[in-house]
């Protein structure tokens, strides 16, 4: 180590001297000496220009010797110049900028959540590329908890959500798949065993300083993202000392105990006359809270009449807790070669219990001999007499980690060293990654007692809260219907290299030009290996009255007092059984349960690229770029008959080259006036269990999914126009449009009548898990033929500075999307056309956001609204059907939340916050939007806390 440290000096000092012009380094910062990302560095002769990147720091070279001025400009503060000799050798300098805008004969002072929008707006303003980018001041003045709650507030994106918080994202109608989420520019794998997914929840809002969202590519990125790249920007080492944290407490109203807890800190600091920097921040929420959900399966019998086949009252209690820690390193071997090392670790325990009752139609509806459906004087359906009822409760084992509830250990780490080096003309920046995410759920049980061949009613007066009801006593829960423990165990793993080049290149004479190459390595394995046993009881258990039992009815059960969920299981009790106790239980280890399940995945990327990017007056510019990438996928996955019989393994190999040229145009209007336009091509790779040769048998349910090593990736290309307006008092009104050509698109087959005799003509010499006159559900991953996506999107951002007085301590924050979609070929099982010309799933047509905010000296207060519109689900469970009675929807969404914090004084702040003021539910519907699949209530959270920001 210590012979390369002397190398590189030695090579630093040796390029230097070499060098015939002088280079420029300037470090730009506000009067709390705090880093200004996205200012626009000039020198009078427009060939030298830059902005400063998010450490703050620009970087002018090939300067000419002699005298030069240097000017500094930043959407909200006032114009910096300054007065430097060239002379052949590196000149480094701090230029700090004042805030105050000008307005009206008044000077409008920035306070920090205006400081805040700044520096995003100066960051947007400065891209080559079609972005939005939102600060952690901006972020931390919406009640945010996790980094997906406050994206969700960018102009076309919308959230999907889980357990109340914002999971998985969707860019312009593009579901989770055609999205990328990058952490400094490197992909972060996904703790979830089947996808690509990153759990946006996992991250916590206060861990990043910048968000990304680029909507257009250039060549140097990573080309897997058709709706759009997040990039994740971890915190830079500060100018100085600086001590920042929260400490919050809250409770969550659907549960008695809902308690939140809530403590983060950041702490950073430069030393070594500015020679090493650092920046250490880590977080801390415990969230004790639940849910109340109802979910449906609508069917019809022979003659199309209406019945619910399926229906759940579920209960969950729940307790989240989220850690998180990250650190930057920054050493500068010379003032043009510096190397930074980031870690981070974030770790969310997901500790629930969920108490299930369940009502089950075992007929076959479309035979009216076997129906066994009741019906009144009009022909409607009132229930059926061959029903099954079940009392379910999940857990986990009573120990320290699970505390008989289920666990799920999510965590995501990375570590990455980086280095940016200037050698006279030539810039070069590298970096080498580690990453590793997994997903643990350890000692998992379930117990369920129930009773078959019962009278079910139901009323489905109400389609939106259909109710179904019996008359079992509890001592009639006779039938041990599920006893079992299972283990999962899966992680992605992620070793991520690149190294890019850029040199002065004009192809105009007196005009700025740049030529950047690079190349990058991605190697990812990606592994599920699960387990899954059952119990029989030595003894038995008789009826369920025989275990202790929990009563989880209430009368504030936010779906109706109507739903009486009833006694379950203790779950304190299902975690105490010991089950490797032979004398009380029988185990046997259940395949059919995994085996299908588990898989092996290596996939390798490479890719190179060239762009140049050139200045043809001091108004217009272009990015033109050519990206290669090469894929190379390597899977394994299990061959599995009668359901439990491993017969061996399957391999599938494949590879495949994409050539994605692209353009980013810039004009410049007026200096606060820019139009964007860029034409890409961007592509999405199937989820990972999607291309493994498997079958995934659940006898219990009638349910059998498949895989599809046929499934290719989709691509598209895409045109963009976008025009944005800044206004120097910190404001931006934008408008633009955009269009997607998509080639083989995603989408969820699911035949919800799957017979015997099609699985044997789909899979011939496989042998047939159906039974004579069973109905499953059967689903797999296709491609379709075809979609186009069309949309706009405009913005405004804008502080009321023009009215009088009191008035203008207003400022709004308005966005809407419009995205309309059309998708083709729809197939069945036999390769049958059978739906066309129909909506791209995950394309939800309209998003808004709106938010009212007032900022004084001391006093800031925020109400914000967040809407999305109803789509076609693209998850597993959705998507579309061969009979569009079947087809799955994502419910639309109001969030309405409040904020409000005042300045006890400068350095310390209290503040209260308010999310889902609405009580908005996640509502899933069948087919029309009446007809409630599920729906499930988290209830409001308010938090009260106070944050501190100690800067030297």
């Amino acid at each position: 180590m210590k012979k390369l440290y002397v190398l590189l000096a030695l090579t630093c000092l040796a390029c230097t001297a070499f060098a015939q012009n002088a280079v420029i380094k300037i470090k730009v910062v506000d009067e709390q000496n705090l880093l200004l990302p996205g200012a626009n560095v000039t020198l009078e002769d427009k060939r030298f220009t830059a902005a400063t990147g998010n450490n703050g720091y620009a970087v002018l070279t090939n300067v000419p010797e002699g005298k030069h001025t240097l000017t500094i400009t930043y959407i909200g503060f006032k114009e910096y110049k300054y007065e430097l000799t060239a002379s052949g050798s590196t000149i480094e300098l701090t230029a700090k900028l004042q805030s105050g805008v000008e307005s009206l004969n008044n000077v409008l002072v920035l306070g920090d959540r205006l400081k805040g929008q700044a520096k995003a707006l100066n960051q947007q303003k400065n891209g080559d590329n079609i972005t939005n980018i939102i600060s952690a001041d901006q972020i931390g003045r919406f009640p945010d908890a996790n980094i997906g709650d406050a994206i969700k507030r960018v102009p076309g994106i919308t959230m999907q959500n889980d357990q109340g918080e914002a999971r998985n994202i969707v860019i312009r109608g593009m579901g989770p798949e055609f999205n990328s989420v990058t952490f400094n520019g490197e992909r972060i794998p996904s703790a979830e065993g089947d996808n690509r997914r990153i759990q946006m929840d996992l991250i916590p809002s206060d861990m990043v300083q910048t968000v990304e969202v680029n909507k257009t590519l250039t060549a140097d990125m990573d080309a897997d993202a058709i709706g759009g790249s997040v990039n994740l920007v971890s915190r830079a080492a500060p100018n100085g000392l600086r001590l920042s944290g929260t400490l919050a407490g809250g409770f969550n109203p659907v549960r008695d105990n809902g308690f939140i807890g809530t403590a983060n800190f950041v702490v950073g600091n430069r030393l070594a006359n500015d020679k090493f920097g650092f920046v250490v921040s880590g977080s801390y929420n415990r969230n004790v809270f639940g849910s109340d959900n109802v979910e449906s399966v609508w069917s019809k019998d022979a003659d199309g009449k209406l019945f619910v086949s399926d229906h759940d009252v579920r209960v969950y209690d729940e307790m989240r807790i989220r850690r998180s820690l990250a650190a930057t390193f920054d050493f500068k071997l010379h003032p043009l070669h510096t190397i930074t090392l980031t870690g981070s670790y974030n770790w969310r325990d997901d500790k629930e219990n969920r108490f299930r009752l369940r009502h089950r139609y075992r007929g076959d509806a479309e035979d009216p001999d076997q129906a066994e459906l009741i019906y009144d004087g009009n022909g409607n359906i009132t229930g059926y007499t061959n029903g099954e009822v079940l009392r379910q409760t999940k857990g986990g084992l009573d120990d320290n980690r699970n505390e008989s509830r289920r666990l799920e250990d999510q965590r995501v780490r990375s570590l990455a060293l980086k280095g940016e080096h200037f050698f006279g003309k030539l810039r070069t920046d590298w970096s080498v990654q580690y990453a590793k995410a997994s997903e643990k759920r350890p000692h998992e049980r379930y117990f369920a007692m129930g009773r078959r061949n019962i009278t079910i009613s139901q009323d489905i007066t109400d389609q939106e809260f259909p109710l179904l009801t019996d008359e079992t006593p509890l001592s009639g829960y006779t039938r041990l219907s599920e006893l079992t423990e299972q283990f999962q165990d899966q992680y992605e793993r992620d070793l991520n290299a690149k190294l890019n080049f850029e040199l002065p290149l004009s192809i105009i004479n007196n005009r700025k030009g740049a030529f950047r190459f690079g190349g990058r390595l991605r190697s990812k394995k990606k592994v599920r290996d699960n387990t899954f046993f059952s119990y029989e009881p030595v003894n038995g258990f008789g009826d369920i009255t025989q275990v202790p039992l929990v009563n989880k009815t209430s009368s504030d059960f936010y779906p109706g007092s109507k739903y009486v969920a009833g006694d379950f299981i203790f779950a304190k009790y299902l975690g105490g059984l010991d089950f490797k106790n032979s004398s009380l239980f029988e185990e046997t280890d259940e395949p059919a349960e995994y085996l299908a399940g588990n898989y092996n995945a290596k996939e390798t990327i490479t890719a190179g690229y060239a762009e140049l990017k050139q200045d043809f007056t001091d108004r217009f510019s272009a990015r033109v770029g050519l990206r290669v990438e090469r894929t190379d996928i390597n899977y394994t996955g299990n061959i599995v008959e009668d359901e439990e019989d491993l017969k061996g393994t399957a391999d599938l190999k494949n590879n495949y080259t994409d050539v994605l040229p692209s353009i980013n145009l810039r004009y410049k209007l007026a200096d606060n006036f820019v139009i964007k336009a860029a034409w890409t091509n961007s592509l999405a790779r199937p989820k990972y269990y999607d291309l493994v040769p498997y079958f995934n048998i659940n006898p219990n349910d009638l349910v059998l999914g498949a895989g599809n090593p046929k499934l290719e990736p989709v691509r598209s290309s895409n045109l963009d126009l976008m025009a944005e307006k800044y206004f120097r008092s910190v404001g931006l009104i934008s408008g633009g449009v955009f269009y997607k050509k998509i080639d083989r698109f995603f989408y969820s087959y699911i035949d919800n009548n799957y017979t015997q005799d099609e699985f044997a003509a789909d899979f011939p010499g496989v042998n047939n898990p159906i039974g004579a006159g069973e109905n499953w559900e059967f689903s797999q991953r296709r491609n379709g033929d075809g979609a186009d996506v069309l949309g706009f999107e405009v913005s405004v951002q804008r502080q009321l500075d023009f009215l009088p007085g009191f008035w203008k301590g207003f400022g709004v924050y308005l966005n809407y999307t419009y995205t309309h979609s059309k998708a083709s070929g729809i197939y069945d099982a036999s390769g049958k056309l059978v739906r066309n010309d129909v909506k791209l799933p995950g394309a939800a047509p309209n998003m808004f956001n709106a938010s009212l905010g007032y900022e004084s000296k001391k006093l800031a207060v925020r109400l914000s609204g967040n809407y999305t519109s109803s789509y076609v689900d693209d998850s597993d469970d959705g998507g579309y059907n061969e009979n569009s009675f079947f087809d799955r929807y994502y419910d639309k969404q109001f969030f309405l939340d409040a904020n409000a914090s005042y300045a006890i004084t400068p350095k310390w702040r209290v503040f209260a916050e308010a999310n889902n003021l609405t009580n908005q539910p996640l509502r899933y519907y069948q087919g029309v939007k009446e007809r409630t699949a599920q729906v499930e209530y988290y209830g409001p959270k308010l938090n009260l806390g106070v944050k501190f920001d100690l800067v030297k």
